[in-house]
């Protein structure tokens, strides 16, 4: 009988430790959801340097390269690798 009230006892408890992991896992995904919806507050100071940087992203603009110079610097690359390869030889 006491064997019994034991493995009772023992299941209980393992059942309330399972329990408080799991309350604490939802209250920490919790937390997270909120923040990624969101919901948590911002300090000023991140959302000042956010909207800075991206501003200054969208003010640059993107530089093209000319046909002929993506040829030459492509040649040149080509004339550094086989540089290298007849170095190792």
């Amino acid at each position: 009988m006491q064997t019994l009230t034991f493995s009772i006892m023992l299941n209980v408890m393992a059942n309330d430790s399972i329990l408080a992991l799991i309350d604490a896992e939802i209250a920490r995904l919790t937390q997270v959801r909120s923040l990624l919806a969101g919901i948590g507050k911002v300090p000023a100071k991140l959302t000042e340097r956010n909207a800075t940087k991206a501003a200054a992203k969208k003010s640059k603009k993107r530089r093209v390269l000319s046909p002929e110079a993506r040829k030459r610097i492509a040649d040149a690359q080509r004339k550094r690798w086989a540089a290298q390869k007849a170095k190792a030889k």
